[in-house]
């Protein structure tokens, strides 16, 4: 049995991850920024489930969770860090205040639990770390340059991450879910208000007034639940999970069209150097 705290936990893939971790016999620690949307976890699971209120752009509110995750628990073994949202925009049409609460949420928040968790986990040389990242940080779609910037800082932080705390036991993996039936693309998905005319035929059609995938997606949080699990009980479990098959074949493309654009300019690439006398 083993404790485990998830962030944004009220829908989608938090949700079912933390159904799925409690319905296993483990401990979890279950955050959202309402609660009253986990009463149903807290009544069904009440010695096996601690819920919190938690918004990770709030500082004192992470060391609290843990603070009390610690308490009740006595540490925690594996952390997820689920709580995010998307942001429809073009480069040009992205609101200042808008991107920065953006980051907030989805990069700095995320470092701000990992920051509170670990030293426990040093302490003992034990732990699993999970970020959330999404295959958009690879393919960057039209109109999710700012989202997918949260989520390649992310996954960079992650990469080193990885390295630092592979000495104490601790592993680290990313998880780029491809498109799951959630509220991503629609109570969570934000916009700015105003729209650039010019775009209308490339981010314009992403729009969450125009986009008609919500609802649709082919994925399912619940065996994407069940496919996380699975990945931190291995014995040595992935830096990177790709969830979806959409999410591996736009992987491969995205690799195989990298390659290709690396390799017709590889004689440029490689005439910088100092030359050798």
């Amino acid at each position: 049995m083993a404790t485990w705290f998830i962030t944004g936990c009220s829908t989608g893939l938090g949700r079912a991850l933390a159904e799925a971790v409690l319905a296993r016999g483990h401990n979890a620690v279950v955050t959202a920024r309402d609660t009253t949307t986990l009463a149903e976890l807290a009544a069904t699971y009440p010695d096996k489930a601690l819920t919190l209120p938690l918004d990770v752009t709030d500082p004192d509110q992470i060391v609290e969770a843990v603070r009390q995750a610690r308490s009740r628990f006595g540490g925690i073994d594996v952390l997820v860090n689920n709580a995010g949202y998307g942001y429809r925009a073009a480069v040009e049409e992205g609101v200042d205040a808008e991107v920065e609460r953006l980051f907030a949420t989805n990069f700095f928040g995320a470092v701000g639990t990992i920051k509170a968790a670990l030293p426990d986990m040093r302490a003992r040389r034990s732990g699993a770390i999970v970020n959330i990242s999404s295959i958009g940080a690879r393919i960057s779609p039209v109109g999710s340059g700012y989202y997918s910037a949260t989520k390649a800082a992310l996954e960079g932080m992650s990469g080193s991450l990885r390295k630092e705390l592979h000495p104490f036991g601790i592993s680290v993996t990313v998880v780029e879910p491809g498109s799951f039936r959630t509220d991503f693309a629609g109570r969570s998905l934000a916009q700015p208000a105003e729209a650039i005319a010019d775009y209308s035929e490339t981010v314009g059609k992403r729009r969450k007034e125009n986009d008609t995938t919500h609802g649709t997606q082919p994925g399912d949080p619940a065996e994407a639940a069940q496919a996380i699990i699975a990945a931190v009980e291995d014995p040595n479990p992935p830096f990177m999970l790709l969830l979806g098959k959409d999410a591996l074949a736009r992987y491969f493309e995205v690799e195989e069209a990298q390659r290709a654009d690396v390799e017709k300019w590889r004689e440029l690439t490689i005439g910088t150097d100092f030359a050798v006398t």
